[in-house]
């Protein structure tokens, strides 16, 4: 099967570099881009709510069960502390996902700030699938396998690597 892109050149679409081949590489781009604003907004959003991190305490407080009540405990003994790094976790997150730099340590961060809050604040929610923090979880894994192959940073510095023989600088 044969397409004509728009220069008139036609292609196979299952050749290298092919439609297929480039769907593929470009298909983590959208999950990448929604995750990121999000982090970033969720991030951003905190940073700006002027009773935020007092509030925190109250919420934490508020949780009625939790599959891992010792989260609950730790943050507590700093809430104001625990609210900070939230916010700036989420912001690192979010601006490392949007750059794609070190993706898959900010997809990581990401999972783990989404585990965290599944295993907290909504893990009494139910049915389970109604929760909003388990599809986030879900969501970090394909980014954490895969990184950001395109339109990233990362992607960059890969390339950069490969013309310079495998060496970063010099």
């Amino acid at each position: 099967m044969t397409y004509t892109n728009g220069a008139g050149h036609h292609r196979q679409l299952r050749e290298p570099g092919g439609l297929r081949e480039t769907a593929a590489r470009y298909a983590l781009l959208p999950l990448r881009l929604f995750l990121g604003v999000t982090f970033l907004y969720a991030g951003l959003d905190k940073l700006t709510d002027p009773g935020y991190p007092e509030s925190m305490e109250g919420l934490l407080q508020s949780i009625p069960g939790a599959a891992a009540p010792w989260l609950l405990d730790l943050a507590l003994t700093q809430p104001e502390g625990f609210g900070y790094a939230i916010a700036l976790g989420e912001l690192a997150v979010g601006v490392g996902t949007l750059l794609g730099l070190l993706t898959r340590v900010a997809a990581l961060g990401g999972a783990l700030i989404s585990l965290s809050f599944w295993l907290t604040i909504s893990w009494d929610v139910g049915p389970y699938y109604y929760s909003q923090d388990l599809p986030y979880l879900m969501a970090w894994v394909p980014l954490i396998m895969a990184g950001a192959p395109m339109l990233s940073l990362d992607a960059a510095v890969a390339a950069r690597r490969r013309r310079r023989g495998g060496q970063l600088f010099g």
